[in-house]
């Protein structure tokens, strides 16, 4: 059983009565923006209630004005235009929103979406070529193409003007490309480096809604943009929020097209109050499982259906969705399990600081998730290769501590491409390279990883008795909404908390409970915690929760419920610098 390491957030007292006063909010609130860095009042006020006059200058992204000009110009030409996507939710939000928005401009505009499996990642040669052949004279790379200079070589070869939108680490020479619009290229001044794909993709949308005073456009296009950003897992400040914020609240009120009603209304959420979970674990993996699983052209061509004449269309693309998302959950759950023995049995993998496991035939559209899985499981950077006819392709996730793309940046002789974030990245290599990388990533791991970089850690933002949950705590906290990296659901701490009635096991992983505290009585849930049902019972009268807040609404009654987190019992030893 894995240990918490609790980490409490010193807050400035006086600053958050400061705050709460002056604006109007539960102390609970004012703490939790000023641990955020919002203690000013204004930059609190922005944080909590977001607008689109927030956006900043779409031209202030290095080359937004040569890719715009070039744009205008294949539209007044009717110049044929491809946007070439990637197969995520990022990549598919940023293919339909961007061919939305010339196609309502007059546009001749296609998208091509490489699938996984036959064309593999990001802009190839072939697309190029391909493209071409069809009379794109202008292609769009949306959520790619920033380290494609073959690509951009090729394109300039054909006489095809390449415009790169993308958001990953560039390599040190950029493609030669028309333009290159990535917040996070060097010569760049915009100061948000931290866009998805899709946010970029939306800063053109911006761009081109203000050349042609379409700007009344730009709300409808927030819907997508907020799912592919909460998806894909970027910090939720600045833009992001903004665009997470404002899209989830336009998700939730409607109306919508077909496409988007349709795959809603497929994932049970018609008339719902949409957040940042319905995308993460509801909407995403289904529009995921296209891409994963056959090909994300199922996905794109659903939430590009705007004509309700298209309804019977949509709503098989929807049902095949469903079941691919199915098949998904089916590869996903063997694969975890293989890889999982790995780590358990063999000490040549498992007593490593990088985890680095391979499988013959495993379904590479799973991989990243099983990597995932991985690092929830043993908080370890985590790396899943997939062995094909000698070729080895892989999806990595890492922790807070270790830089995943700097690592491979070690390794960069043993592979075929690589590519990604700190966090996540993929790779491709011949499988008889497999040894030695493992070696070398780990001797890496070794060098830059403590033990205590290994101890996952839960942040405390604030104690909170359960007397102290009150409606204006409650709306506080969705007032701060959508949660994710950079903007963490609170938790919080209560001490002396009593267990009422016995732990109900869920699914033989979960416990149900019902807890009281200074006459306070709330219903809780304690995920993938089954095993620790008879510490529970054990200190049933003077336990120590740290907890989240979540609204349960059944049969239109809304209730407030504790998700825990963890728990600790009074005769438990405290490790130094944990609360």
């Amino acid at each position: 059983m894995r240990t918490l390491i609790w980490d409490p957030v010193v807050c400035d007292e006086t600053a958050a009565q400061s705050l709460a006063a002056a604006l109007d909010v539960s102390p609970v609130v004012a703490r939790l923006l000023c641990h955020r860095g919002h203690g000013d009042p204004e930059s609190a006020h922005r944080f909590l209630y977001p607008q689109l006059s927030q956006l900043h200058d779409p031209y202030g992204l290095t080359d937004m004005r040569a890719a715009v000009d070039r744009l205008c110009a294949a539209l007044a030409r009717k110049e044929r235009i491809a946007i070439h996507g990637d197969y995520d939710v990022d990549g598919v939000t940023s293919t339909v929103i961007l061919r939305r928005a010339l196609e309502l401009l007059g546009g001749d505009v296609t998208h091509f979406i490489p699938e996984r499996l036959r064309d593999g990642y990001g802009l190839q040669v072939p697309a190029v070529e391909r493209l071409h052949a069809d009379g794109v004279r202008v292609i769009v790379s949306v959520d790619c193409g920033i380290r494609s200079g073959e690509a951009a070589r090729r394109a300039r070869e054909l006489g095809v003007d390449l415009i790169i939108t993308d958001h990953h680490e560039p390599e040190a020479v950029l493609p030669s490309a028309l333009a290159v619009i990535n917040p996070k290229r060097p010569d760049c001044t915009y100061p948000d480096k931290n866009l998805a794909g899709v946010g970029v993709a939306f800063k053109v949308v911006q761009a081109l809604c203000q050349r042609f005073d379409r700007e009344k456009w730009l709300p409808a296009f927030l819907k997508l943009a907020a799912i592919g950003t909460v998806a894909d897992v970027v910090p939720l400040v600045g833009e992001n929020r903004i665009i997470a914020k404002l899209g989830l609240q336009r998700l939730s009120q409607g109306p919508h097209t077909v496409g988007l009603r349709t795959l809603l209304e497929s994932a049970g959420l018609q008339n719902t109050a949409i957040d940042g979970f319905h995308v993460a674990f509801v909407i995403a993996p289904r529009v995921n499982a296209a891409g994963r699983m056959s090909t994300p052209d199922l996905a794109t061509r659903l939430l590009l259906a705007s004509d309700e004449s298209q309804l019977d269309q949509v709503r098989r693309l929807a049902e095949q969705l469903g079941e691919e998302n199915t098949r998904r959950q089916a590869y996903e759950a063997d694969i975890v399990a293989d890889a999982k023995k790995q780590v358990e049995t063999d000490v040549r993998i498992g007593a490593h600081n990088v985890l680095v496991v391979a499988g013959e035939g495993w379904h590479r559209g799973v991989i990243g998730i099983v990597a995932s899985k991985l690092v929830d499981a043993f908080y370890k950077p985590s790396i899943v290769l997939s062995v094909e006819d000698g070729i080895a392709h892989g999806s990595c996730r890492s922790i807070a501590a270790f830089d995943m793309l700097g690592a491979l940046d070690g390794c960069a002789d043993l592979f075929e491409k690589y590519g990604g974030h700190k966090q996540a990245a993929g790779l491709t290599m011949t499988a008889d390279r497999i040894p030695e990388f493992r070696d070398r990533i780990n001797a890496h791991g070794l060098a830059c990883l403590e033990p205590t970089d290994l101890m996952p850690r839960l942040r405390i933002d604030s104690e909170l008795r359960l007397a102290g949950i009150d409606s204006r705590v409650v709306a506080g906290l969705e007032q701060m909404a959508p949660f994710g990296l950079a903007n963490a659901k609170p938790v919080f701490d209560a001490t002396g908390v009593e267990l009422l009635g016995t732990p109900r096991r869920i699914k033989d992983r979960h416990l149900k409970v019902q807890v009281r505290q200074d006459g306070r009585v709330f219903n809780a849930i304690a995920w993938r915690a089954a095993e620790k049902a008879a510490q529970w019972e054990q200190h049933r009268q003077s336990l120590r929760l740290a907890y989240s807040l979540d609204k349960q609404t059944f049969r239109g009654e809304t209730t407030i419920e504790l998700t825990v987190a963890d728990l600790r019992c009074p005769d438990q030893t405290v490790s130094p610098g944990t609360a």
